[in-house]
């Protein structure tokens, strides 16, 4: 993604669901544009988003905030880039 383009090696995106519900609990993040990026996590939170929604809605690529659907598909071992 962008990050790679950028010359970016270091970061991570790390997102918690309710095991049960599947409901979005929250997310870490470390790296480059972060701040950018707590958006949508923020909104996830509030509208009570699961994972499943996250992965399906979409993210533009190549951006640093689709580092988060891509940690959202990794937590449901759906993973697109490794």
């Amino acid at each position: 993604g962008k990050a790679s383009a950028a010359g970016v090696k270091e970061g991570f995106v790390k997102v918690v669901f309710d095991a049960k519900y599947g409901e979005w609990l929250g997310a870490h993040m470390i790296g480059a544009n972060v701040t950018e990026m707590i958006g949508e996590v923020v909104v996830a939170r509030r509208l009570e988003t699961t994972g499943h929604e996250i992965i399906k809605s979409v993210h533009p690529h190549p951006t640093m905030s689709e580092a988060i659907m891509e940690a959202a598909a990794a937590a449901y071992g759906e993973v697109i880039h490794i």
